[in-house]
């Protein structure tokens, strides 16, 4: 398969998404398992957000993704508007990488614009990218 170009980091063109993973722990198991057979059969990209599950699912995708090089996948997550100030983004970048167990983000988004100036949260984004926390 014909891998694609996002973030400057080429990868394959099928990802996992997260929306309402983590939210049940009797299905826990389950997608631990359904992740790992994505991985297992050549997905590298796993896309989450803060706001899936209170976070409970970049929990999952930090236990599904522990047998797994970290250099090898590639993880997208999202911070919600009202996080996306220069006082708030850091510490919502902070929770993530936590949950997710990780240092850094490949790609770290906007979830959608609401009242923060555009221009305010760019800079936060940049702060974290001069940080290492995050790739692009």
């Amino acid at each position: 398969m014909k891998k694609v170009k996002i973030a400057g980091r080429e990868v394959l063109p099928i990802g996992l998404g997260t929306l309402n993973m983590g939210d049940k722990s009797d299905t826990f198991d389950q997608e631990v398992q359904a992740i790992r057979t994505g991985l297992d059969n050549g997905v590298q990209l796993i896309d989450t957000a803060e706001m899936y599950g209170s976070g409970n699912a970049e929990k999952l995708i930090a236990s599904a993704i522990k047998p797994y090089s970290r250099e090898e996948l590639f993880l997208i997550s999202k911070v919600l508007p009202s996080n996306a100030s220069k006082k708030d983004l850091p510490i919502s970048l902070d929770n993530s990488l936590r949950r997710l167990e990780t240092d850094y983000l490949d790609l770290y988004l906007l979830h959608w614009k609401e009242d923060v100036p555009l221009e305010e949260t760019v800079e936060a984004l940049e702060n974290a990218r001069n940080q290492g926390k995050i790739k692009a």
